[in-house]
């Protein structure tokens, strides 16, 4: 493929009921410095994603069946029909540079085929215009720094350490290179920790991670958050456990659970 500044992209919006925070994703999206594609897509069709789809004017793309998150992402990652695709979460917001700052990265491969995957620095929002970085986030950036370095971003070994401490990437800041990966990239049997599986998986394919160390999008922390869902349910501290367990033996994954869980700590109130 040739390397082009106006690469392919579009930004996949997972919809689900009725969030009132879709708008404003939506016009985040919008407002970028560069323009991208964007669609819609859901598996819980409704008035109110079909009036946000209307009034500007942007593709409803609707999957039949049971809503499930390993499907509705891989739904609306097979529907973009683009080299690029930013699965993009309804209750986050995306900076207005996130798209300029990916091109730039992007312009500095030879060949985009080189580039696994794109993503960026993120804090997190828990009140409207509250970008602050916490605890959480602070060590996640620091788990990231190797990334920074080309050589080490295109090592299976260092890609692999940055994720054996934690998730350090926040999921919805990814864009894949779906001319390099295919259709249908999200295979884990996880139900939560999807995005962690996928980044560890995707580590040992040949080709690059293009991080951008800067903040270019904030996620939403809330009560309705699936995270939060997963806590609640203690769904998540079985799969962190499991996770850890294939970077490290069982007591090293037991004992680094301990610490890891402090960050469950951003959904409480």
């Amino acid at each position: 493929m040739k390397n082009e500044s106006n690469a392919s992209h579009t930004f996949a919006v997972c919809a689900y009921k009725e969030s009132p925070y879709l708008e404003k994703c939506v016009s985040s999206l919008l407002n970028q410095t560069q323009k991208s594609n964007i669609i819609i897509c859901t598996s819980t069709p409704c008035d109110y994603i079909e009036q946000v789809a209307r009034k500007y004017d942007i593709p409803l793309f609707i999957r039949e069946g049971k809503s499930d998150i390993r499907d509705d992402w891989n739904f609306a990652y097979n529907s973009a029909d683009s080299d690029f695709v930013t699965i993009a979460h309804q209750d986050d917001v995306y900076s207005k540079y996130y798209v300029e700052y990916m091109h730039k990265k992007l312009n500095k491969f030879k060949d985009f085929n080189d580039i696994i995957m794109y993503y960026t620095d993120y804090l997190p929002l828990k009140k409207e215009d509250n970008k602050k970085r916490d605890i959480n986030s602070k060590i996640r950036r620091l788990l990231r720094v190797p990334m920074k370095a080309h050589v080490l971003a295109g090592s299976r070994w260092w890609r692999k350490m940055t994720l054996a401490f934690g998730n350090s990437i926040c999921c919805p800041g990814v864009t894949y290179n779906k001319s390099k990966l295919g259709e249908s990239i999200f295979t884990s049997e996880y139900k939560f920790n999807i995005d962690w599986d996928t980044f560890l998986k995707l580590s040992n394919e040949d080709g690059y991670f293009a991080y951008v160390d800067k903040p270019l999008i904030y996620y939403r922390v809330h009560n309705g958050a699936t995270s939060k869902e997963f806590i609640e349910n203690n769904l998540r501290i079985d799969e962190d456990t499991r996770m850890f367990c294939q970077f490290w033996p069982s007591i090293i994954a037991h004992m680094l659970m301990k610490p890891y869980k402090q960050a469950y700590k951003t959904y409480e109130n």
